[in-house]
């Protein structure tokens, strides 16, 4: 059992990495378009904090056994740190406003945990509570990408739900999921096993809708009508000039 932990563990660290990594091509895209057009930044400060709470809840002194919790959830911590920062320098300002309100609740948030977890309390209180601090933001991380969602199901289209992101999520959630069980851990196993799910539903939807074009907006759909206006009007343009010319 020992060994089929740790098994699970390495496997949890790998596909939690690729999963932090998998959203470098949405970056990749904002930073080469200079927008973050309509992809959510509220999915990285929620994930930075479950990052800063797992990788609390893994340290020894809180919890035996589960280093490799803080190991990788330390790493995602610095990795979605940097893609929040990227995001507030190319977002609207109105968005950028709203995911800096976010962030600096998240330092707020891990700041009063691990204060209160370090000074207050000991032994069984302090894996208590912040392993129930670590689960009810793992929830909320893995329940982030719920209006993205409900934007493929509304536009039909998966342009703004990555598959790879969608695919680590479910890997990622399985693998810890797994873990928890094999460790007999709840604050791994229940937040997990909900991104299991989570992560089954977005496969689901990638698959329902990856051969769609979805529709357009209603101005994208004016502006096209108003093309195709002009084009009609230069061409009976060119018809009447050379009607004139015969004539």
């Amino acid at each position: 059992m020992n060994i089929a932990h740790t098994i699970f563990g390495v496997f949890g660290n790998a596909t939690a990495l690729f999963l932090f990594l998998a959203p470098s091509i949405t970056f990749k895209r904002i930073i080469k378009n200079k927008s973050t057009e309509q992809f959510s930044g509220i999915p990285y400060p929620m994930t930075l904090l479950n990052c800063l709470l797992s990788a609390w809840y893994g340290l020894p002194f809180v919890s035996k056994d589960n280093t490799l919790v803080s190991t990788i959830n330390g790493t995602g911590a610095v990795i979605e740190t940097i893609y929040v920062f990227i995001f507030l320098i190319y977002a609207p300002k109105k968005e950028k406003v709203k995911i800096f309100g976010i962030f600096s609740c998240v330092l707020a948030v891990f700041g009063t945990v691990a204060l209160v977890s370090l000074f207050a309390l000991h032994g069984n209180a302090r894996k208590l509570f912040c392993g129930l601090a670590a689960t009810v933001f793992s929830i909320i991380m893995y329940a982030s990408p719920l209006s993205i969602m409900r934007l493929v199901i509304k536009t039909k289209s998966v342009e703004f739900m990555p598959f790879f992101l969608s695919l680590f999520v479910f890997l990622c959630g399985t693998s810890w999921f797994v873990y928890g069980l094999i460790g007999r851990d709840p604050f791994v196993a229940i937040p997990n096993g909900f991104g299991c799910a989570l992560g089954t539903l977005q496969l689901i939807l990638y698959f329902i809708y990856c051969g769609n074009k979805g529709e357009k907006s209603g101005d994208a759909e004016k502006d096209e009508k108003m093309v195709e206006m002009k084009d009609e009007e230069k061409k009976q343009n060119v018809v009447n000039g050379k009607q004139d010319l015969q004539v």
